[in-house]
């Protein structure tokens, strides 16, 4: 949100906050509802202060209108966290981060000793990629060799495939099964 969005939402739920107590304190009977008449014609009366409450009326008339017909930057915002939104004169292109963990996850499959892949993306505000990939490897696997390539490997191809950059890749390995005796070994 922007500051002025933020500012005109306390001040906007101060003054509701000041009419509902008002209001429940009439209602109740604790506040005489004379003494509250003369306070407000007194108010709208004299000539500094409504001047000063005009004012805020209006301020407060034009902020509404643009939050009713006028889209927030929030819009803009949930976009980009559903992936990177970029643009060019000829038109945008939306990269979902669903596309990325598709990618990743074949990258990882086609390694010899990877069985199952999980993988998550996040996005920091350069639109820099953070990679988190959950791995279950056969026994017969490096780890360590495995983790470096595949972390170069996936590098490689997220910068190839959608121009973009990779800050990191997190690897963790959640399993080592046996390989299965009905697989060849090559």
């Amino acid at each position: 949100m922007k500051i002025i969005e933020k500012i005109t939402l306390v001040l906007y739920s101060v003054i509701m906050l000041i009419l509902s107590i008002l209001m429940s304190l009439l209602v109740f009977g604790w506040l005489d509802m004379g003494l509250a008449g003369n306070l407000v014609y007194k108010l709208i009366v004299a000539d500094m202060s409504s001047k000063i409450i005009l004012g805020i009326s209006i301020l407060f008339i034009l902020l509404s209108i643009k939050c009713i017909f006028f889209s927030s930057s929030a819009k803009k915002e949930k976009k980009s966290t559903q992936g990177v939104l970029l643009e060019n004169e000829s038109g945008k292109l939306l990269i979902s981060k669903e596309t990325i963990e598709n990618l990743v996850d074949s990258v990882a499959l086609d390694f010899e000793n990877t069985e199952q892949v999980t993988t998550k993306i996040e996005l920091d505000k350069e639109n820099n990629i953070i990679v988190y990939i959950n791995l279950t490897v056969n026994s017969e696997a490096v780890i360590k060799d495995l983790s470096s390539n595949l972390q170069s490997k996936i590098k490689e191809k997220i910068k190839v495939a959608t121009d973009l950059e990779v800050k990191e890749v997190n690897i963790v390995v959640k399993k080592v099964t046996e390989k299965q005796e009905g697989q060849v070994e090559e």
